[in-house]
């Protein structure tokens, strides 16, 4: 079979606060796509080639996945949230030569592409959310529902134990089938998750999330603020957000002026169980020439 991203770019590349792995290629109106937990760039691996036939298509590691650098611990876990992680995308996408982009982002990396928008509004032209809602909107609406389903939410920010715990096995933790992800995609996901670094680098999204990350939403709230570009919001058909939240969209109301999105009939990896789907949705969402 043929490799993976055939004709993308493999760089490092330095920007301030966080050194980046990122894939990039295509032509046409620039793209970034911000991977979720526990994955790295390689699950857009379907997606990013059908998006370059017409776009210009950046997929990093996130700053504390994958092969991207680990930002520096501290008390209030500033240096993982969204606005630190917003920040470095930001400054990536600059080194490459995009002022003015497209982006979209799932699960854990849907925060930090809701953050990118909201801080950098001149920036980002279109937002796709995938498989996610607010930060302080499912906090708030943490009933016992969101608590038997999404219980990992708060054993990841719990300090020390969930390393251990994850560690112990990382393969039985997170599963994972190589045939369905894609080998090569399934071993660079499986490299990451053998790393204690990176499986601490990746729970400290989730206690900067409890923290800082609410702290911003709430503060863009009680200020009034809302998106400046158009949001789609998609979300997967056979995965919690429907079951939690029943009008997905309803939940993005007050954050959003231009709001459209729809279910994906998948589970919740939805770039690799429906990337077909997913593209067509992004290609009829995102600016071409």
């Amino acid at each position: 079979m043929p490799p993976i991203f055939a004709g993308f770019a493999l760089e490092t590349i330095e920007v301030p606060g966080a050194r980046l792995r990122v894939r990039h290629g295509g032509a046409g109106p620039p793209v970034l796509l911000l991977h979720g937990h526990p994955r790295t760039h390689t699950t857009w691996h379907r997606v990013a080639p059908i998006l370059a036939r017409s776009h210009t298509v950046v997929c990093p590691d996130l700053p504390g996945f994958g092969g991207s650098s680990q930002p520096p611990d501290r008390p209030d876990h500033a240096g993982s949230s969204k606005r630190a992680k917003a920040a470095a995308c930001l400054a990536l996408m600059a080194r490459l030569g995009h002022r003015r982009f497209a982006v979209a982002g799932h699960d854990r990396g849907s925060y930090t592409a809701f953050r990118l928008a909201m801080d950098h509004p001149g920036a980002v032209t279109h937002l796709a959310v995938l498989d996610g809602v607010p930060i302080i909107e499912a906090l708030e609406r943490c009933t016992e529902r969101f608590a038997r389903a999404w219980w990992h939410w708060f054993f990841y920010a719990q300090p020390v134990r969930p390393e251990r715990a994850i560690l112990a096995d990382p393969d039985a933790w997170y599963g994972g089938d190589p045939v369905a992800m894609g080998l090569e995609n399934h071993a660079d996901f499986r490299a990451a998750i053998h790393d204690p670094a990176v499986v601490h680098g990746m729970l400290e999204d989730y206690r900067a999330g409890l923290g800082v990350d609410r702290a911003h939403d709430a503060a863009d709230r009680a200020a009034g603020r809302q998106l400046a570009c158009p949001l789609l919001c998609l979300w997967s058909a056979r995965d919690d957000l429907e079951f939690l939240y029943g009008d997905v969209l309803a939940v993005w109301r007050r954050w959003a002026t231009d709001l459209r999105g729809h279910a994906i009939d998948c589970g919740h990896h939805m770039a690799e169980e429906a990337p077909t789907d997913l593209a067509a949705a992004l290609l009829d969402f995102f600016p071409r020439d």
